[in-house]
């Protein structure tokens, strides 16, 4: 009987760790840049590009790429979600203060962005866990290799595509790609 009834929340433990990966994106509430839970399910219907920031990284210029594209796409129902961490060579060492006035003054930053989180790592945030699971998302999966990596999410809240930090978000590589989800 007890071995019967351990079996069972043995079952019960994986079916609840298996849902912490189950559905979308909008199943994350992460905290904005100025430390308001902030659930993404706000942003259902509409196609996202999310993407691990850092101000001191060479990859940093594409702020303005994205601040660029957020602007040209965000009446068509297009959001950039920046998400600053400090995972590689602690290019990101500020607080969210401190990275909040760095975008808005060196780039104009107007799209949101989140405090400062893991994005690799024991410590990694839930919703990087998720983008990077190359089970739940196979075509986009694998750990994240530096900063500035992009994943587009259709209206749906489905990853549909990686963009590494070579690519810069003004390319047609990724702008053709957002064009293509805002049609759907």
């Amino acid at each position: 009987m007890i071995r019967h009834m351990l079996g069972k929340l043995s079952l019960a433990a994986v079916a609840i760790s298996t849902l912490a990966f189950c559905g979308s994106v909008y199943d994350f509430h992460p905290k904005s840049i100025d430390g308001a839970e902030t659930p993404l399910s706000e942003y259902k219907g509409k196609v996202l590009l999310i993407v691990n920031v850092a101000s001191k990284c060479g990859f940093t210029p594409q702020y303005k790429s994205l601040e660029a594209i957020y602007e040209k796409y965000k009446d068509q129902g297009f959001v950039v979600l920046g998400f600053p961490a400090n995972n590689f060579m602690q290019q990101e060492p500020g607080t969210n203060e401190e990275i909040k006035t760095f975008c808005t003054r060196k780039y104009s930053v107007s799209f949101p962005m989140f405090s400062k989180i893991s994005v690799k790592g024991d410590d990694q945030y839930s919703l990087y866990k998720y983008l990077t699971d190359s089970s739940e998302n196979p075509k986009t999966g694998g750990e994240i290799k530096w900063n500035f990596t992009k994943f587009l999410v259709d209206r749906n809240g489905n990853v549909i595509a990686r963009f590494e930090p070579n690519v810069d978000p003004g390319t047609p590589a990724v702008t053709d790609a957002i064009e293509g989800a805002l049609k759907q």
